[in-house]
């Protein structure tokens, strides 16, 4: 009898511990909204350091908080009142680079802290539509566009964002028919080594770009509302890709895929994301979060598993480049920090 009583609270013993450490995980990641005071849709955000962040979106939105989100100062962007910034690249307090996406195809980029802004790249030409920037460092950076005639626009500059130059016409890449961008979060390309970067597209068809040949990725095909929205690459060379449906935001079948060794593996997580995810970005070799409408995950073993964290809609997250700061924006002028 005595053997039975100690059995059973080794039991509970157990029990308690277990729950304990699932209390303490549960805990482990703190979503904090900050006030922004707008009301825009957010898609453009780029973290510097600890306290300098930029944010932008639509209604020709810029945010900037040098405190580390605590306050944001809106920046006027004088003659582009009602274009939408879905992208933006900050270098610090006072260097930045935003990207208005059609009509026409706009980059500007200011050097005092937003208070004059100055235009470093226009394209007028019908179906002209910008998606994405990635930047290697502070001089080299490329921007991705949909494609035209079915050729994607691709432009490079080496010089910190002042002059933009497209490729040579037979170079940029080719597209299938119904093939596209998501310019949902300036990450449908990313920088895959110094001197690479790869980048997905979707639509009827979702591939991975990578060197001079493409992958096909198993997301759902058949609408234009469909594939693939962005890519994350670790220090391994690791890729995860998100997207979905995004008019299907709850549906979690086909939203995420690890690849590796260039495309010839792809496997699909165990526990997927809890539906269409429109951003992910990689914290460390492992650590992973993606956010998208219908709220955030996040995984600590490269992508197998994604634990749902936040119900809180999002379209981008980012981690800073000096620090392990991550903050997150979205719609109705949304912006939060994530501790983890």
């Amino acid at each position: 009898m005595r053997i039975r009583i100690d059995i059973n609270h080794r039991i509970i013993s157990i029990a308690l511990l277990y729950v304990f450490s699932l209390c303490l995980h549960a805990d482990a990641q703190k979503l904090d909204l900050l006030e922004s005071s707008v009301q825009s849709s957010l898609r453009g955000l780029s973290i510097v350091d600890a306290r300098t962040l930029w944010v932008s979106g639509t209604q020709g939105t810029v945010l900037k908080s040098k405190d580390g989100g605590k306050s944001f100062t809106r920046l006027s962007v004088y003659g582009y009142e009602n274009h939408d910034f879905r992208d933006i690249e900050a270098f610090d307090a006072n260097t930045a680079i935003i990207m208005a996406v059609d009509t026409p195809a706009i980059l500007l980029k200011t050097k005092d802290g937003g208070k004059t802004w100055k235009v470093v790249f226009e394209d007028h030409r019908p179906g002209m539509f910008l998606d994405a920037m990635e930047f290697w460092n502070e001089l080299s950076g490329i921007v991705i566009g949909d494609p035209i005639h079915q050729k994607v626009f691709i432009a490079r500059t080496f010089d910190g964002g002042e002059s933009w130059r497209g490729l040579p016409e037979n170079q940029y890449p080719e597209t299938l028919e119904g093939e596209s961008f998501f310019a949902a979060s300036g990450s449908n390309i990313t920088k895959r080594n110094k001197e690479e970067a790869v980048f997905v597209s979707g639509g009827m068809i979702s591939r991975l770009f990578i060197r001079d040949k493409t992958v096909e990725l198993p997301f759902i095909k058949g609408s234009n509302t469909c594939g693939a929205n962005s890519i994350s690459v670790n220090q391994k060379n690791q890729m995860l890709v998100v997207g979905g449906d995004y008019k299907d935001a709850s549906n979690r079948n086909g939203t995420c895929f690890i690849i590796e060794e260039e495309g010839k593996k792809i496997h699909t997580p165990k526990t997927s994301p809890s539906g269409y995810r429109s951003c992910v970005q990689f914290i460390t070799k492992k650590k992973a979060i993606t956010c998208g409408l219908s709220g955030v995950d996040v995984t600590e073993d490269g992508g197998k598993n994604w634990r749902h964290i936040s119900d809180e809609g999002f379209h981008v997250v980012r981690k800073a480049k000096k620090g392990k700061y991550i903050y997150l924006a979205g719609l109705a002028g949304k912006i939060a920090r994530l501790s983890w």
